[in-house]
């Protein structure tokens, strides 16, 4: 995670809120290795979508809406 963190530019605590997003969703899995967690795809094929959405946010320049299940503290998830 602290690579995330420093290539993110983010608080740890973001990152490991978003992950933990992407876990339950089933879109990542993680594995220890010793004190810290490697976190990798579930599925190859993902990648084809991350590069997709790269390109789709070049493009428009929108935010990502937030996951659903950690959405801002009130409930909203815009």
């Amino acid at each position: 995670m602290v690579d995330l963190v420093e290539q993110l530019g983010l608080a740890q605590s973001t990152v490991s809120k978003h992950l933990a997003c992407l876990r339950e969703c089933g879109l990542v899995d993680s594995r220890p290795v010793g004190r810290a967690s490697f976190f990798s795809l579930t599925r190859p094929s993902l990648l084809d979508v991350l590069v997709a959405a790269e390109v789709v946010l070049a493009e428009t320049g929108s935010r990502v809406a937030l996951c659903p299940a950690y959405g801002t503290p009130d409930g909203d998830t815009r």
